[in-house]
Parts: structure tokens; sequence; C-alpha cells
């Protein structure tokens, strides 16, 4: 038996986002421990626990209202790109990846909200 959010493109990206920020985490540095990397990994991993928690069993608007929250995470997640960026602890490659992915999952949140209006 599978879920509804299992079946969600935009759930499956973000589960991608989580991983390639955990993986993008480990050279940080230590004292970015319980700062930046873990700022920027509980961001990525509520993209898709929002995702989640808010397609299975709820209405509409409840779902959109997790949308929002999933959508205002990913946002996190750009931010903290500019603040590692800034603090010359990922490449340009880097962040371009996961801008680009979090640009994706941006428009895929915006569009799963107004078709759900």
């Amino acid at each position: 038996m599978s879920f509804k959010f299992e079946k969600l493109i935009v759930w499956q990206k973000a589960i991608d986002l989580s991983a390639d920020v955990h993986q993008l985490t480990k050279s940080f540095p230590k004292e970015e421990l319980y700062v930046l990397t873990s700022q920027i990994k509980r961001a990525a991993d509520s993209v898709a626990l929002n995702i989640a928690e808010g397609s299975t069993g709820q209405s509409n608007p409840e779902f959109n209202k997790f949308l929002g929250y999933a959508l205002r995470s990913n946002i996190e997640v750009v931010s903290c790109l500019y603040l590692a960026q800034k603090r010359d602890l990922i490449s340009q490659t880097d962040f371009d990846k996961i801008y680009s992915q979090c640009k994706e999952i941006l428009s895929m949140l915006n569009a799963l909200r107004f078709s759900l209006k």
C-alpha cells in the first residue's frame, strides 16, 4: 500500500533535495555543525515532510496550508545557500545545483497549490 504523497513528483524531488543538501553539508566545518549545517538540513527535510504531512487525509485547504510551509522551507534552503556561499563553504557549482532544484520545487509547489483551489 502506498501513501498519496509518494506519487507526487514534487515530494520525490524534495527527497532528492534533502539528500543532496545532506551530502553537501558533509564538507562544512565543525563550527557550523549547530548553526548553518543544522539549519539548512532541517529546512531541506521540512520541504518533503510538510508535503507528506499535508497530503494524506487532509482537506484541500489544509493541504494547501502545508504546501505553504513546504514552500517557505524551500526558500529557507535558498537563503542558507547564500550564507554558505558568503562563508566560502560551497562552490558555485554546488550553489547552482541546489538553487536550481529549489527553483524547480518552488514552481511545482505553486502549481500544486493553484490546482487545489
